[in-house]
């Protein structure tokens, strides 16, 4: 397995309700590139345009759109200065498909081993004080803990390092990500 890590992309990760999109955000408001995840973006379009690519309807096809849309942020970053910051990363995919019990394509292994980010990864905990269900997420508490504990599994068998967020307000987070990987990107 390749150990090439890419030190200037940082993954935030989780399962879903346990703050991260609103780290992310917040990353974005204090002046870092991020790359936005790719599930819900994904969800909004197949639902406006009345297709199947859904969590809910085709599993497998919704899995290919996410590998698909993340590789498109992954080149879509290579040439942006410092530091980035994604929503999810390609190990997620294979987490999801592992989590609904559906095989991992080779192809998806392959594009987890070619596209690395930093071997660092910052993995927010469930978090049942700050968990809410929308229209994208219907994702219940326990499948946030299952997400969570397939991310711990996932990262790990491509060489990443879990690092796991506090459970504090969110300037708490934003100054715990933000001094992680700068120390993160000169090690």
């Amino acid at each position: 397995m390749t150990q090439d890590f890419n030190s200037r992309f940082f993954i935030v990760t989780g399962g879903p309700g346990s703050g991260k999109t609103t780290l992310i955000e917040a990353l974005a408001a204090a002046g870092h590139r991020v790359a936005p995840e790719a599930g819900r973006r994904i969800i909004k379009e197949q639902m406006a345009a009345d297709g199947n690519a859904l969590p809910w309807a085709d599993r497998g096809a919704f899995a290919e759109a996410m590998l698909a849309h993340d590789i498109r942020s992954y080149r879509g970053n290579c040439d942006a200065p410092g530091r980035v910051f994604f929503d999810r990363g390609i190990p997620d995919v294979i987490g999801y498909l592992m989590l609904v019990g559906l095989n991992v394509p080779t192809t998806m292994h392959e594009a987890a081993l070619r596209y690395r980010y930093h071997r660092r990864v910052f993995i927010a905990p469930p978090w049942p004080e700050i968990f809410t269900q929308d229209d994208e997420r219907k994702q219940t508490p326990d499948e946030a803990i299952r997400t969570y504990d397939a991310m711990m599994r996932v990262y790990p068998q491509y060489g990443y390092e879990p690092v796991e967020l506090p459970r504090a307000d969110l300037a708490t987070r934003v100054a715990f990500v933000q001094a992680f990987s700068g120390e993160a990107c000169e090690i």
